[in-house]
């Protein structure tokens, strides 16, 4: 890429990107175009028309239908037919532009119990968690339509499978989102009303990894400029904790006074999700946010967007 590169980020609104945006503007290119709410990425046409529009040189593609644990089990019809719909027709409008293409993809697509850290090549050897497995199905076949255009057409798709993330421009509505802006809006709320404790779901013994959002973006920045396969690879940060202490964390930074309970009748979904990220580290590209400091930026983020 080259700072006058045409340049498409899809899901800008969102968490990752939004992050991918602002890096690029940050790093002076200034040809950056966005999907905004103006198209419907689900509808085969108006992505081809946006696409026609734009006519990008490079897609980053973080369209994404998201959510946490309860979200996933309950509308499973969502997460795998919007989230399809997107991909094809993203992919296919990349292919049509000849763009590089680089797919957004999870850390959930892999095994429920795949040997830790986990590897790239841990991908389909054993079954999925059940409370997401409609969207890691989802993300699976975006990964492999892009390396079936890759391997049928030559094409530059390259797919990147973060682990969980967090930071500015999150959304924290409690029954969507994922632990950390749940966790956020929970401590927050119980401070504003003086609640003597909160009740967090599983036991908080599942371990996860977190990787700042801002760090990402530089990720897939660094990975659309310097990595050329279409083998999978992993970012991460290589920090990680138990959500129990993920909570203190939280509960230290918003000054909630109470304590914590946790109901063990809900599920703790995977009880360990860590990504080797020796392949990226070695191109030259590593994490540089550790989790108490960007925890502190993103309630800064939550109080200054939600005015509280």
């Amino acid at each position: 890429m080259n700072k006058d590169s045409r340049v498409l980020v899809l899901g800008a609104t969102g968490l990752v990107g939004g992050a991918i945006k602002r890096k690029l503007e940050m790093d002076g290119y200034n040809s950056i175009y966005c999907s905004g709410s103006f198209y419907d990425l689900r509808d085969e046409n108006e992505t081809e028309n946006l696409f026609n529009i734009v006519k990008p040189e490079y897609v980053f593609n973080a369209a994404a239908i998201v959510g946490g644990i309860k979200a996933n089990m309950e509308h499973p019809v969502k997460f795998i037919d919007d989230n399809l719909r997107m991909q094809c027709n993203i992919t296919a409008n990349a292919y049509r532009y000849n763009a590089k293409l680089l797919f957004l993809g999870s850390s959930c697509i892999y095994p429920k119990y795949a040997p830790q850290p986990i590897i790239e090549d841990s991908l389909l050897t054993s079954a999925l968690e059940p409370t997401n497995e409609y969207y890691a199905i989802a993300k699976i076949a975006g990964i492999k339509l892009c390396q079936a255009y890759t391997k049928q057409y030559g094409c530059r798709f390259i797919s990147v499978m973060p682990t969980n993330l967090y930071g500015p421009g999150d959304h924290y509505n409690n029954d969507n989102n994922h632990v950390i802006p749940a966790l956020i809006r929970k401590f927050h709320d119980a401070k504003q009303n003086n609640r003597e404790y909160i009740t967090l779901w599983g036991t908080g013994s599942a371990i996860r990894e977190f990787l700042y959002v801002d760090d990402l973006a530089e990720a897939c920045i660094f990975l659309m400029e310097n990595y050329n396969s279409f083998e999978i690879i992993n970012i991460g940060s290589g920090e990680w904790v138990t959500i129990k202490q993920l909570a203190v964390l939280i509960k230290d930074i918003v000054k909630f006074d109470g304590d914590i309970k946790f109901d063990n009748s809900y599920p703790d979904g995977t009880p360990r999700k860590i990504l080797n990220s020796t392949k990226i580290n070695n191109l030259g590209w590593k994490a540089t946010t550790f989790l108490v400091e960007g925890l502190r930026l993103t309630y800064e983020d939550f109080i200054k967007r939600y005015g509280c």
